[in-house]
């Protein structure tokens, strides 16, 4: 039933939820001659594996047979097309999904030509499909094309393109080291997002919100370091977490990727509840398919059993991701109130669900 639910996601990689069979296929395309293994299966537990080591910059290293694959136009439409397609299947209904142009052009490909085929290949695996989708354009934050990439992203801005980030390893990489590009993209009137919260903590936060004008964070979670239990058990949020609360910002949290990375041990120990409880506007995403095992009905399962979580909760999330989205303001309540609304309406009073229909908290 969580499968046939609409969902909405904000936080997913493109280099992060290839097909195995699509890797092997591309490598041998493209000449690329270093995957550890040639049959999907045990390629895809080898990757998993690799990104299961409870530390972020070992989760990154597992990209390299990714993005190695992803040199190409037409390798690129196909990712893009084949991601697509694996969300619609998944009941996704709006997506964005995120890509570092500057990774594809080891052969000669230039960022715009990156974002070309991405869009591509999302409008080719999209159409009829239920789903709308758009994309992210990332900088590496290790790396100094930034400014570069933000002005190719705003290029595409009217074609597809919704927002700006800086991924990659966020300890010794604050995002204010980045300044230049997120002051461009605010003279230009367009999205912001920046992983921050997830491998650092509340200082990353402060300086991509205070310094750099993110609208939303990637993860976020660690947010929860600014939130104190006192003796009689109250929690006390500190300024940011204050500042974050108040003001809505939005938490793209990624629960399995926070497992894989080392944040915390288990799904249970997750602070997702905690922030719900708070009222922080909490969505929840996959980050990497592939790398993590997961999809947006994994995740959502995995956290209604973990917390006990019914139907209002899940509707909760995927207004929350909605209202959040880059969209314009009347395509997100047209996704909300023609799609998101009815769905889980039906699916609250279908006789298979005992959980009673219940009337979310407003924000």
């Amino acid at each position: 039933m969580i499968r046939r639910a609409p969902k909405v996601l904000l936080h997913d990689h493109l280099d992060g939820g290839l097909r195995p069979a699509t890797i092997i296929e591309l490598a041998d395309e493209t000449g690329y001659r270093n995957l550890p293994h040639r049959d999907a299966e045990k390629l895809a537990a080898w990757i998993r594996r690799g990104a299961d080591r409870k530390d972020l910059t070992l989760y990154l290293e597992t990209f390299v047979h990714t993005v190695a694959v992803m040199q190409t136009s037409d390798a690129i439409v196909r990712v893009a097309r084949e991601c697509a397609e694996d969300l619609a299947a998944d009941g996704v209904v709006y997506a964005e999904v995120r890509f570092a142009p500057e990774l594809f052009t080891e052969r000669g490909l230039s960022l715009d030509d990156a974002i070309e085929a991405a869009l591509e290949g999302f409008r080719q695996g999209s159409h009829g499909a239920g789903l709308t989708i758009r994309a992210i354009c990332c900088a590496m934050r290790h790396l100094e094309r930034s400014l570069e990439v933000a002005a190719a992203a705003v290029r595409w801005r009217d074609r597809g393109v919704v927002a700006f980030d800086i991924a990659g390893p966020e300890n010794g990489f604050p995002p204010d080291d980045h300044l230049a590009a997120f002051q461009y993209c605010r003279q230009e009137d367009f999205g912001i997002t920046i992983h921050a919260g997830e491998a650092a903590g509340t200082e990353s936060i402060r300086k991509a919100l205070q310094v750099c004008g993110a609208e939303r964070l990637g993860h976020g979670v660690r947010i929860i370091e600014d939130v104190a239990t006192a003796d009689d058990g109250d929690r006390r949020l500190g300024r940011i977490a204050q500042y974050v609360r108040d003001r809505g910002i939005p938490l793209e949290v990624c629960p399995t990727s926070n497992i894989n990375t080392g944040a915390y041990d288990t799904i249970a120990m997750h602070p997702v509840d905690t922030l719900v409880s708070l009222q922080f506007c909490v969505t929840v995403n996959t980050d990497n398919r592939l790398m993590s095992g997961v999809s947006m009905t994994s995740e959502l399962a995995a956290l209604a059993e973990a917390f006990g979580y019914g139907w209002d909760r899940l509707r909760e999330f995927t207004v929350n991701a909605a209202e959040s989205s880059f969209l314009p303001l009347p395509d997100r309540l047209d996704i909300i109130n023609n799609v998101i609304l009815p769905c889980y309406a039906r699916l609250e009073e279908s006789p298979a669900s005992s959980e009673p229909r219940r009337v979310l908290d407003s924000r």
